[in-house]
């Protein structure tokens, strides 16, 4: 039996599918954003874990928006708007998927910064969406573009993360929020705002959210992956309510609700009274490995690439330097750096299929240590000698 045709031009997750190899034994990898696994808060599951033994209900089938418990902390802690709510996904990407199979038909325009995640492109193709990308810099994207596209008309959706951007590293500041958010009130665009790294900064202030300044406009999705656990594919997305309520029927067809337990032990642990230290060694952690990485880079391939600082999240977007304006093939770079057992990310592949790219890399430095850091650039090194 053939796939749906909707199937047949979509290409697998470059990154799901370069994990499977990034596992090997002796293999360093820089590929997928992988939090820590030894900074896990498993001693602070203990009493969640205990009490969830001893509650039945939970094991019950539940609603298909969430645990409510759960969702009435979401609304309180990230103090939502009057006439937004929330639900609980299986996963931010779940989140996405919601959104797109829930509002887009096929053609309808969604717009991306360049480069972008790679799991929001995969989505959008599968949703039969037609994309359109705007440049960034470190002063957020390009804002004359952007209003270019949003005056055609046909833009339904503008995707972004403006918080330590997957994959850049990359900040909006203040005006460029206040400035996309006032043009997607203008041009009726729904905003997914996309929240995973917020609050993964290690220096600096943290900024309000875009959709702060356009509640009635946007989709925030907020996920526990990167700061809790994983594993348990756990997220909550808010937004008006009623462009949450469609997402609630889709989701009752899709999988009729998240893991009730799972959603308990998640509230657990954000209760306790030992969360706030845990986010607080983990920001130091990785903010101690991102100086290992950087460090490791202008000691070992100095002129060859450049950078941007990051005051936070899990990457740094390295870009490289061509010499004689020879082209750089960069999924051959990728392809040389796993036979040095480093796994690293090449640049094109969070871009749309066909468009031109810069010749960069993206490195994750949340997973390895410092030390495993400095031996995977080492090894990196040797696949740029043989370009």
């Amino acid at each position: 039996m053939q796939p749906a045709d909707h199937l047949q031009n979509m290409s697998p997750s470059y990154i799901r599918e370069i994990l499977k190899a990034a596992t090997a034994e002796n293999v360093i990898s820089l590929a997928g954003g992988l939090p820590a696994a030894e900074h896990f808060p498993m001693a602070l599951l203990q009493q969640p874990l205990q009490q969830i033994s001893q509650s039945p209900e939970l094991f019950q089938y539940g609603a298909t928006a969430g645990y409510q418990p759960l969702l009435d902390f979401c609304a309180e802690h990230y103090q939502l708007e009057t006439g937004n709510s929330g639900l609980i996904t299986t996963g931010s990407q779940q989140g996405l998927d919601l959104i797109a199979r829930a509002f887009l038909n096929p053609g309808d325009g969604v717009a991306m910064e360049a480069p972008c995640y790679l799991g929001a492109l995969q989505v959008f193709e599968l949703a039969k969406a037609e994309l359109f990308t705007v440049e960034q810099s470190d002063s957020g994207p390009d804002l004359v573009a952007l209003e270019q596209l949003f005056a055609k008309g046909n833009i339904k959706i503008f995707y972004a993360v403006p918080d330590f951007h997957n994959p850049t590293g990359r900040v909006w500041p203040l005006a460029a929020r206040q400035a996309v958010a006032k043009l997607c009130q203008r041009y009726k665009v729904g905003l997914i705002e996309d929240a995973p790294y917020r609050e993964l900064r290690y220096h600096g202030d943290a900024l309000p959210m875009v959709s702060s300044f356009c509640p009635e406009q946007a989709w925030i999705l907020r996920s526990f992956s990167k700061i809790a656990l994983p594993g348990i594919r756990l997220a909550f997305i808010s937004g008006p309510q009623n462009w949450i309520d469609p997402l609630i029927k889709i989701k009752q067809a899709s999988d009729l609700h998240s893991p009730i337990p799972l959603q308990a032990l998640l509230l657990g642990l954000l209760k306790s009274s030992e969360f706030n230290n845990h986010l607080l060694k983990l920001r130091e952690q990785y903010a101690e490995r991102y100086q290992a990485l950087s460090g490791a880079l202008d000691k070992y391939l100095g002129d060859k690439i450049s950078f941007q600082q990051v005051e936070g999240g899990m990457f740094l977007w390295l870009e490289l330097n061509q010499k004689n304006d020879q082209p750089i093939n960069t999924m051959k770079l990728a392809e040389r750096a796993l036979e040095n057992n480093v796994a690293v990310v090449p640049g094109e592949v969070f871009y749309p299929v066909g468009q031109l790219s810069r010749p960069a890399l993206r490195l994750n430095f949340s997973h390895a240590s410092p030390q495993q850091l400095e031996i995977a650039i080492q090894r990196l090194v040797k696949a740029f000698d043989r370009q």
